[in-house]
């Protein structure tokens, strides 16, 4: 009896043994092997499409090679191939429809803008995520991936990079690279004491030193800083933005005026644009955007990402409103010691409170749908290996932006990067935002692009009259494709373009 009951203790002990990792959510060591990967032995070639010139784009890809391909080979057994397809923001999602749009597998795993979710799910073009999680891909012998479940630093994540339609809780991305804007300070100008003396002579307070200081900075004063350190004839500028017309640059650069004040761009669950964007405050959002323009270098309706890039590492802005993901090309060896990041400006409200919401960058990871079982196995194992917490502290540290929860509440995580901090506090539901997912999104795009520019060039001084013909265009596009139900009002017949 009592070589029985040793027997069973011996049983229970191995039993425990076995369960225990699996309830700690633990892969157990050799429990895949190199000879039980399906791909083991073979070598795949896989194409990443995403943005020409991105650094996060690069980044993504150049792990992809350096890393998960011998992480592969050593724990799968199989040799991959990465090459790399690009196109600037204006021509990316063309060249990605154009391929889809054939049911094509040419570009195998794709770095999407955020905007762009809705016009490549609704073909059925790209991977529900949902499914993936859930059920895996059981025509292609793909098993579920709960691995892919993961905790976000926040809402905002899901919101902005994953999900359409929004509010749905759908998704059909995983972030590749999460992105806010920060406000970039050249502390060689703001910290010398005679440039303080002068300020607060002039204007009564002291110029802000400490990132607390930044998190209380208004609008209306950061203005009052960008106006101080305009200085033309020394080709010195108080603030550089972002006011082309090309792609979205000029809206991203708007929205924080109107959101932060109380405006809205249009209403998510009805999918209405008239009555929403043709508001008072929109059009006096409109009338600061324009104004500081005063305070930038010549050409600023020319100035995107990279002029802005340009212009602040030769020296000549005090302060760029620039997008975190460009932090590495932001920082040289010149400047990086006499420049902070910190949060853009917060604005006033009437009642005395601060808001401060600013818009959403980065893109997501997104798997063409036409994948065959052998890409389709690559692609689901680099997007398990890209969220392993090394692989996203290793992506941190070559300047890349994680999103997930784990990394972001690393103790060390701010000091990573000079970004970090802004970029971690900026991410946040009520600091920052995305806008539409539309599939019609390109067409509304474009038009709201050239209209805004119009404002911004001074060939329209009427921002109301502006707002009104974007308003009806917009519901217009949206009811004529069935994406809601009101119609644009009679009104609108009558509205001409700016």
């Amino acid at each position: 009896m009592d070589k029985l009951k040793q027997f069973i203790r011996l049983k229970l002990v191995v039993l425990c043994l076995l369960v225990m990792p699996l309830l700690l959510g633990v892969s157990i060591p050799g429990a895949m092997t190199q000879g039980d990967h399906p791909l083991s032995g073979q070598t795949i070639d896989m194409s990443i499409l995403g943005l020409s010139g991105w650094l996060p784009s690069s980044l993504g890809v150049d792990m992809a090679s350096e890393l998960f391909a011998p992480y592969a080979l050593e724990n799968y057994g199989y040799t991959v191939n990465f090459s790399f397809a690009g196109a600037p923001f204006d021509q990316l999602f063309q060249l990605a429809a154009a391929s889809l749009a054939t049911r094509s597998a040419e570009y195998n795993i794709i770095i999407s803008d955020s905007q762009w979710l809705g016009a490549l799910a609704e073909p059925g073009w790209i991977v529900d995520i949902d499914e993936l999680i859930a059920n895996g891909i059981p025509d292609l012998n793909i098993p579920p991936q709960p691995n892919l479940d993961l905790e976000w630093y926040s809402s905002v994540v899901p919101d902005t990079y994953m999900t359409y339609p929004d509010g749905s809780g759908e998704l059909w991305g995983l972030p590749q690279e999460g992105d806010v804007q920060a406000l970039f300070v050249r502390t060689d100008y703001t910290s010398n004491p005679d440039e303080m003396a002068a300020f607060e002579a002039e204007y009564g307070y002291p110029i802000p030193q400490t990132f607390e200081d930044y998190e209380n900075l208004t609008m209306d004063q950061f203005e009052q800083l960008a106006a101080f350190f305009t200085r033309p004839e020394d080709d010195l500028y108080g603030v550089i933005m972002q006011h082309s017309r090309g792609y979205d640059y000029l809206s991203m650069q708007l929205y924080p005026f109107m959101l932060s004040r109380g405006g809205q761009i249009w209403n998510p669950e009805t999918r209405d644009v008239y009555g929403y964007l043709n508001s008072p405050i929109n059009a006096e959002a409109l009338e600061w955007n324009r104004r500081m323009l005063d305070y930038g270098p010549p050409g600023g309706l020319d100035i995107g990402i990279a002029e802005n890039v340009n212009f602040f590492v030769e020296g000549k802005g005090v302060f760029a409103i620039q997008w975190a993901a460009v932090g590495l090309v932001m920082l040289t060896d010149e400047n990086r010691d006499n420049v902070i990041v910190v949060p853009p400006p917060t604005f006033a409200q009437e009642d005395g409170s601060t808001n401060r919401i600013w818009s959403m960058g980065g893109q997501p990871w997104v798997l063409n749908s036409f994948n065959d079982e052998a890409h389709m196995r690559v692609a689901v194992d680099f997007m398990n290996w890209w969220y392993l917490p090394e692989t996203q502290l290793e992506y941190a540290r070559r300047g890349g932006n994680p999103t997930d929860a784990v990394t972001l509440n690393d103790p060390g995580f701010d000091d990573i990067n000079p970004w970090n901090r802004a970029y971690r506090y900026m991410l946040q539901p009520d600091r920052a935002t995305d806008f539409w997912h539309e599939p019609n999104y390109s067409e509304m795009l474009s038009l709201q692009q050239e209209a805004f520019s119009t404002y911004a060039s001074g060939q329209s001084d009427d921002p109301a009259a502006v707002l009104e013909w974007v308003a009806c265009q917009q519901q217009e596009i949206l009811f004529d494709n069935g994406r809601t139900t009101t119609a644009p009002p009679d009104v609108c017949g009558s509205v001409s373009p700016p």
